[in-house]
């Protein structure tokens, strides 16, 4: 396979549609501006799991590396309107504390063979990178390996599990509750990969990537008294 960086995706704002980059720069973190501000309520976090219309703001960073929300500054009047009609009018929008910005891990990668095969707007799988050039869903056997993007290195960790967030139309916010039940039954529930950044740097859309696969660690059991390596 000939795999290259199909496209770029950042969302600021935890749980709106996001934007796609030309470039980013990846760090421990993931993505550099990602999920810097979330939506709390009285309960605790809020997201487009349940307050759907979440999806229908957009997150963005200006100039200066600062969250907007359609536009419009993230900590200013206008945007906490846009945020309690979407999501409630007890609800309100903080900067997001550093180790609890992702749910899983903080960089969500998929192929355009997955892609394809998904057969709906990629927008729906909220990723973080996109790689080109994979057939059908050879995903599925990338845990344990790394993708090499110049300098940088992603440690692909697992499949990730999908979310009623998959059901909502990107552009209408429609809902369709036979996306995710489509996902279950073709994909397990699982579509896309979790990752992680071993070496920062700054990767670009077009970038030539590299896929090392690395054989699953061996397993130690004990046995009695002996060791056992399976």
């Amino acid at each position: 396979m000939s795999l290259t960086v199909a496209a770029l995706w950042r969302y600021p704002v935890k749980t709106m549609a996001g934007e796609r980059l030309l470039r980013a720069r990846l760090t421990e973190s993931g993505i550099e501006g990602d999920r810097l501000v979330r939506v709390r309520g009285p309960e605790g976090v809020r997201t487009s799991r349940r307050h759907y219309r979440l999806l229908g703001l957009r997150g963005t960073l200006d100039v200066d590396g600062r969250p907007l929300v359609n536009g419009r500054p993230w900590d200013g009047p206008a945007a906490l309107a846009d945020v309690r009609e979407a999501a409630g009018e007890d609800a309100w929008l903080e900067a997001a504390p550093v180790d609890e910005r992702f749910d899983v891990a903080p960089l969500l990668v998929v192929t355009d063979g997955a892609a394809a095969a998904f057969g709906r707007d990629l927008r729906r799988l909220r990723p973080n990178l996109v790689i080109a050039g994979v057939e059908g869903l050879d995903e599925r056997t990338w845990p344990g390996g790394e993708l090499h993007i110049g300098t940088v290195i992603v440690r692909l960790d697992s499949l990730r599990g999908r979310c009623p967030m998959t059901t909502v139309d990107p552009d209408t916010l429609a809902r369709d509750p036979e996306v995710l039940r489509d996902i279950g039954r073709r994909f397990g529930g699982r579509l896309g990969l979790n990752a992680w950044v071993l070496r920062e740097g700054v990767i670009r859309e077009g970038d030539d990537v590299t896929l090392v696969r690395h054989k699953p660690e061996a397993m130690t059991t004990i046995e009695g008294d002996s060791v056992v390596l399976s």
